[in-house]
């Protein structure tokens, strides 16, 4: 297992996160890429724990995401099953596994100062918050050709997403964008990091 972590983690963390996945006893499952998550955390029917983290992920937002689905199950163990997924008991079991590793042998130095500040209040998930995402997305293998981010589109223009539905950018609310379908009228709000197709 430690050899497979090397893979997909910064060198200097493949051993503590080896030592934190033989401590909770969890079962790890390296998938393919899913659009909509970068992992989860189940608790199994025979009471084991299973964690999957998207093979494609850079080793960075690899590392975030796995510690990110242990503390789900740290809190949970901890606070019983009632707790919200994300709430403040998740929040700081989150901070306390992940402290250990925001050092400059794991992380670029860029990346140091806003993953300090990110953990000062973690988001459910490290695309929901922009400028950690944007960041994170520079240690990406290239940026497929014809992708922008929404935030980089102009006002008005017409973008396709992932599953092919298209949608025209409207205005900014405070963090994000109002964007309309263009079949349904429907609007919707995007993160300012979604990655999307600009068609005009």
């Amino acid at each position: 297992m430690n050899s497979t972590l090397q893979k997909y983690l910064p060198e200097r963390a493949a051993q503590p996160c080896f030592e934190l996945i033989q401590e909770f006893g969890v079962h790890l499952k390296i998938v393919n890429h899913r659009v909509t998550r970068h992992g989860d955390y189940r608790k199994m029917p025979n009471g084991g724990h299973q964690i999957t983290v998207n093979a494609s992920l850079n080793q960075y937002r690899f590392l975030i995401t796995l510690i990110h689905e242990i503390a789900h199950l740290v809190a949970f163990e901890r606070y019983g099953r009632r707790i919200k997924p994300h709430g403040i008991e998740w929040k700081r079991t989150f901070q306390h596994l992940m402290i250990p590793f925001i050092r400059p042998e794991i992380f670029p130095s860029q990346l140091l100062p806003i993953l300090a500040n990110h953990f000062k209040n973690p988001k459910a998930s490290s695309s929901t918050d922009a400028r950690l995402s944007i960041a994170l997305k520079t240690f990406d293998p290239k940026q497929e050709e014809g992708k922008s981010y929404v935030f980089e589109l102009p006002a008005g223009s017409t973008f396709r997403l992932y599953n092919g539905k298209l949608f025209q950018k409207g205005k900014k609310r405070i963090k994000r964008y109002e964007c309309i379908e263009l079949a349904t009228g429907k609007v919707y709000l995007f993160q300012p990091n979604a990655e999307v197709e600009l068609i005009k």
